[in-house]
Order: structure tokens, then C-alpha cells, then sequence
């Protein structure tokens, strides 16, 4: 009878501690899952702004075949790009990125008001609208990114969670923040084209 009660104990105490031992690889695979996914969504927010950037030679050729000036507009929107493609951090990448996406606006807006011609122009339709496009898959990219975020906070703090987080050294991602006044259209060029 003893052994049997002792068999008893030992199985139970066996299947609380596989239960134990699980929860923690679980718990640790997913916080490793929710850190990717974080990654990931940030991967696709360049990804746009690369795209971005890579349309940018295609728009400043269209623009300067048909104007036949060389436009502060274009060298701006040039040197945005040019940042972008040499910045090392997450940080100086959105920077420009941004910088990329308001000198484009400043552009497109200067051409419609100085070249209603140039609007006619189906490759600089095709290129506007490239841009545009790719300007809203930022911004949904960049909400992914930051749902991913709170998906990653949210389970790094959670009880009895946070105890494997703090052990494995999860902490909190910080949230995407634009920059004060980065979101407004900047004054870019002398405002005019030629």
C-alpha cells in the first residue's frame, strides 16, 4: 500500500513538473516569436522605404527631362535618398525615410502648381502614383510595426510571464515615435520651381 501511494505522489509530483518545465519552453519560445515578429514588422517598414527610395532616380529623371532644370526640390529629394541608403540605425533610417516621403510631397507639390504640363506626362502619372502608393504601405507597415510592439510589451509583463521574461532577459521594446514635426510638409527648396 505504501508503495503504491508512493508511486502515486512521484506521478503527480513528474506531472506537475513537466507541466512546470513545458510552460517555461513555451513561455520562452513565445517571447522569442513576438521579438522576430517585432523585427520582422520593422524589416517591411524599410522594405517600403526602400522601395520608396528606389523609385526616387525614376521621379527625379521624369521631372528633370521635362523641366530641364536641375530644382532644389530634386536635389533635396536626392539627398534624402542618399541618407537613406547610408544610415546605419533603425533611427536614422525612419529619419530619412521621412525626409524621403516629405521631399517627394514638396516635389510633387511644386510641379503641380509651376508644370500642369508635366502632370499630363503618363510616366510621371505612373511614378506619382508608385509613390503614393508606397507612402500608405509605410503607414501600414509602420502600424504593424507598432502592434507588434504592444504584442511583445503586453506579454513581457504579464504575471506569471514576466518571471521567464526577467529570467531570459525579455524587456519592453520602445514604441515607434515620430519626431515632433517631422509629419508636416517641410520647406524644402526655394518653394518654387524655375
Amino acid at each position: 500500500m505504501k508503495n503504491k501511494s508512493l508511486w502515486i505522489t512521484l506521478g503527480v509530483v513528474a506531472v506537475v513538473l513537466l507541466i512546470v518545465v513545458f510552460w517555461f519552453i513555451g513561455s520562452y519560445n513565445g517571447f522569442v516569436t513576438l521579438s522576430q515578429n517585432v523585427d520582422g514588422k520593422w524589416s517591411e517598414v524599410e522594405n517600403q522605404y526602400q522601395r520608396q527610395a528606389d523609385l526616387i532616380p525614376n521621379l527625379v529623371s521624369v521631372v528633370s527631362s521635362s523641366v530641364k532644370v536641375e530644382t532644389q526640390f530634386v536635389k533635396d529629394v536626392t539627398a534624402a535618398r542618399t541618407a537613406y541608403a547610408s544610415a546605419n540605425s533603425q533611427l536614422a533610417k525612419d529619419t530619412a525615410g521621412v525626409q524621403m516621403t516629405n521631399g517627394i510631397s514638396a516635389l510633387v507639390s511644386a510641379v503641380a502648381e509651376n508644370y500642369p504640363n508635366l502632370q499630363a506626362n503618363k510616366q510621371y502619372i505612373a511614378l506619382t502614383d508608385e509613390l503614393s502608393g508606397t507612402q500608405n504601405r509605410i503607414t501600414v507597415a509602420r502600424g504593424s510595426y507598432i502592434q507588434s510592439i504592444q504584442l511583445f510589451n503586453t506579454a513581457v509583463k504579464r504575471f506569471p510571464a514576466n518571471i521567464v521574461a526577467g529570467m531570459f532577459g525579455f524587456s519592453g521594446k520602445e514604441y515607434y515615435q515620430a519626431k515632433e514635426g517631422s509629419m508636416t510638409t517641410p520647406s524644402l527648396g526655394t518653394g518654387t520651381l524655375p
